[in-house]
């Protein structure tokens, strides 16, 4: 049985010796700024890799540039085709960098030429927040503070990519950040800081990735110096407690009505907005896909419980029958058309109600 976060959080702690064992997360965003620049002036004076590539990684990179940590060079994941078009797009973290003239490496792998470069870089630290790739030996014993990861989940508690999908998908009440010292294992590492953030029940991945980046960046800056000064004593992690992540695929989004209402709820937060959930619709003899953009959850059965995957109006609401619970319906898409309210939907789709969706 996987223990909650919160009992594995307090096993963890529980016989800390280390300077920092639990943090409070930050809770006003406008301070964010006016802390970053506090923080500059306990900066070391060290030279400094930074491997990152979504938005929150951009983030942090951000703060300890404001914070005036030396970044002498950044690795990022090369540009990818997008959508339809195939349009190529540059990382937030490349954008960021080439914004910030700082030196730039895509490598599609680690290879002897990329090792080269950082080498000449000369890093006395690694921070690594969200990169997408395996490092290699070489790259992690090549500055002498280490490699140290930003992972956005309580460690051992959901090791891998997909860290927030994960949480939300468990049901979990609350999640956290973790500060560690990289090694060859899949975030096996040695913690060095963790602060707890609580998931608020109608945090998705979007809302909750913008808390954690919040709560991290405070807690990366205040690790930084204690870990360059050697306060801080690393604490192994426990494996018999590790879980491992679920990877999140495009198909992962298609629902089962005979799960229950509160599940199907947890898969819509965890894959807000990416890839989103959706079902199907047979309308004649054409089976449509819908999107289900933003719903909501009845726990219970109604009075009068109607077939798994039926489509009923329940006071002023729409919802559909799942296997325990409802599913209510606010904003939906289908397929080939634009976002809409579901009361504008059934204006235009009649006879919606009473159908089965697949």
């Amino acid at each position: 049985m996987i223990p909650s976060p919160k009992a594995l959080w307090h096993r963890l702690v529980g016989s800390g010796t280390q300077k920092i064992a639990v943090h409070e997360a930050p809770e006003v965003r406008p301070t964010h700024r006016k802390d970053v620049r506090e923080r500059s002036q306990g900066a070391p004076k060290i030279r400094v890799v930074f491997m990152g590539t979504p938005e929150l990684s951009a983030h942090l990179l951000s703060d300890l540039l404001e914070a005036r940590y030396n970044i002498v060079g950044v690795v990022t994941k090369p540009d990818k085709p997008v959508g339809r078009s195939k349009t190529i797009e540059e990382s937030p973290v490349k954008k960021l960098a080439l914004e910030k003239s700082l030196p730039l490496l895509q490598p599609e792998r680690m290879d002897t030429e990329t090792l080269a470069t950082l080498t000449n870089w000369k890093p006395d630290l690694i921070v690594v927040a969200a990169y997408g790739k395996i490092l290699p030996e070489a790259v992690l014993s090549l500055p002498g503070f280490g490699c140290v990861n930003f992972h956005t989940s309580l460690l051992p508690l959901w090791r891998g990519a997909s860290p927030i999908q994960n949480a939300l998908l468990s049901g979990a009440t609350e999640t956290g950040v973790t500060i560690m010292l990289m090694d060859k294992g899949m975030d096996t590492g040695d913690i060095l800081t963790q602060v707890t953030v609580p998931i608020a029940p109608d945090d998705t991945t979007a809302t909750l990735t913008e808390k954690l980046g919040t709560a991290g960046s405070h807690l990366l800056l205040e690790t930084l110096p204690d870990w360059v000064e050697r306060r801080l004593t690393p604490r192994k992690q426990s494996d018999e407690d590790a879980t491992l992540c679920q990877l999140i695929e495009r198909s992962d989004g298609k629902i089962v009505w005979s799960d229950d209402a509160e599940s199907l709820y947890n898969r819509y937060r965890a894959l807000t907005p990416w890839p989103g959930i959706y079902c199907f619709w047979r309308k004649k003899d054409n089976l449509l896909r819908l999107k289900l953009l933003t719903v909501s959850v009845q726990k219970m059965n109604p009075d009068h419980r109607q077939p798994i995957g039926m489509v009923s109006e329940i006071g002023e609401k729409v919802g559909v029958q799942t296997g325990n619970g409802i599913l209510f319906l606010e904003e939906v898409q289908l397929e080939g058309k634009s976002p809409m309210a579901i009361r504008d939907f059934l204006n235009g789709n009649d006879g919606f109600i009473g159908t089965l969706l697949e």
